[in-house]
């Protein structure tokens, strides 16, 4: 066997193993989401019951809006990411007793769902469609 080949297999494995640990990872999330909590119920769970009672409370422009804000999410991703949003959505609507999800309700359960880094692309959207933002400053600071 030749030298180069060696260190090809090497560099090889150390690829495949890297690999193996970043689909574990992600793997042992949703693992994690799914183990049942003190109240029997799982993440998972509860994003389905939320989506679930809320499903005739959505317009067509709530759910226009709901994808516009989750397409910077990558394709493989994007479905998640709109079950979560929709669920805290979902959550917010349905502890206000509210009769039909309102764009107030999409852009306060976005931004309790998303990561911070994801706000500064929310806003810079807003401000394009000339939503002003700044009833939820006090969400976008937490």
């Amino acid at each position: 066997m030749s030298q180069w080949f060696s260190w090809f297999l090497m560099f090889w494995m150390f690829v495949l193993l890297g690999l193996f640990a970043i689909g574990g990872y992600f793997m042992f999330r949703k693992f994690l989401k799914s183990m049942p909590k003190q109240d029997g119920k799982s993440d998972l769970d509860w994003q389905d019951y939320y989506i679930e009672q809320t499903r005739e409370r959505w317009t067509d422009e709530g759910l226009a809006l709901l994808d516009e804000l989750v397409e910077p999410v990558p394709k493989l991703f994007r479905d998640v990411a709109r079950r979560s949003i929709a669920a805290k959505i979902g959550e917010l609507a349905l502890k206000e007793n509210a009769v039909k999800i309102t764009q107030d309700h999409i852009i306060k359960g976005y931004i309790m769902a998303t990561p911070k880094r994801d706000h500064k692309w929310l806003i810079s959207h807003l401000k394009t469609k000339q939503i002003d933002y700044s009833a939820y400053e006090e969400y976008l600071k937490t």
